[in-house]
């Protein structure tokens, strides 16, 4: 399939070190290629974004506007596909434009009459744009619903149904997610499916640590003290997340949250910050685990036992991504945390010694 690419993707391929292609990547390019609806459910982590990408950019005729949309959960994960879209449609002449609230909305209208072919963005703002009639959903051949799961979601859905009926009657649907937990009566019944949800991903080690509740800000800035330790650091609650945070920030520890109402703008610092090891530990909660893409991210830590496996996979869904080695270190305080937690992943109890991680 590879050999299919053109010559500037192949270069692009082998300085990235792609040696072949995911499960995901390989059986999804025909049926989007073809035109197929798809309902593809692949682990995080598997590289389901050039999975969809690939296919559906050779599939766009260069210099016409607005052909297909993605659409994203939240401005995380749009951002990133728009990071990740760029660089391979850019390399074969198409455009894509990034729609986000919280952005200018006259600078966006400015950039849709550059007719971009690829139009990226969350359900909410792109709404807008069409009730506007600048983004034209006559000319769109195909939507991706990025995260589908969470755009099915009671905030997301009406916007998303809304966005689809206004498409022409022969458009391609793409649905794309890590996991197979959704309302079956939202998708269309002619969709293709392909399900690798039960697929291991064993380069990803799960630990535990044992430590009383009150230490364990205090076990979290020992994390930061360890040379070289970097890791996502998730919480259940926000309220948690900002004690948290104000404590280690007081103990002079390298840690910033990445909360809901920090702007888009500041949201990228961080992260740019965080993928270059100038921060240690990087605080958020599930509303941004599906956003976030670091490459070679050592470590997933859980303040806590996460509520539910959903939530346990998409964190763990941060690191060993695209194969590479992954390590998730969830804290627990008690025999019912941890009989929890062994109900979503086979664990291993670890130890913080002389800033090194041990097996018990």
């Amino acid at each position: 399939m590879k050999t299919n690419f053109p010559s500037v993707w192949q270069e692009m391929l082998e300085k990235a070190g792609f040696d072949s292609l995911t499960d995901i990547q390989q059986q999804a390019f025909e049926p989007i290629f073809t035109g197929k609806d798809l309902l593809a459910i692949s682990p995080t982590g598997t590289g389901k974004t050039l999975a969809y990408l690939w296919p559906s950019l050779l599939a766009l005729t260069p210099k016409k506007s607005q052909q297909l949309l993605i659409l994203a959960p939240n401005t995380e994960l749009a951002g990133q596909i728009f990071e990740v879209c760029k660089g391979w449609s850019e390399a074969i002449g198409l455009q894509a434009q990034l729609f986000l609230p919280g952005s200018s909305q006259k600078r966006q209208i400015e950039r849709l009459k550059k007719g971009p072919e690829i139009l990226i963005g969350t359900p909410g703002r792109v709404f807008e744009l069409i009730k506007l009639k600048k983004i034209k959903m006559m000319n769109i051949n195909t939507i991706i619903l990025d995260e589908f799961d969470q755009l099915f979601s009671d905030s997301q859905y009406h916007f998303v149904e809304k966005i689809i009926n206004y498409v022409p009657r022969n458009h391609q649907l793409i649905y794309m997610s890590a996991t197979a937990k959704f309302d079956r009566q939202k998708i269309s019944p002619t969709v293709e499916t392909i399900d690798l949800s039960e697929q291991k991903l064993d380069n990803i080690q799960h630990y535990y640590l044992m430590v009383e509740k009150r230490d364990r800000q205090n076990l979290l800035k020992k994390f930061a003290n360890v040379p070289d330790f970097r890791a996502l650091v998730f919480f259940n609650s926000l309220s948690d997340l900002g004690a948290t945070e104000e404590r280690l920030n007081y103990n002079g520890a390298n840690a910033i949250s990445l909360a809901s109402d920090v702007n888009v703008k500041f949201r990228k610092v961080i992260i740019d910050r965080f993928k270059d090891h100038q921060i240690q530990l990087l605080l958020a909660t599930d509303l941004v685990a599906r956003g976030i893409d670091i490459d070679n991210l050592e470590c997933v830590l859980n303040f806590e036992v996460p509520f539910d496996q959903e939530a346990y996979t998409h964190r763990a869904g941060r690191t060993g991504r695209m194969g590479k080695d992954g390590v998730v270190i969830t804290l627990v305080s008690n025999p019912n945390e941890l009989k929890q937690l062994k109900k979503y992943a086979s664990v291993q109890e670890v130890i913080l010694k002389n800033q090194e991680l041990y097996k018990v």
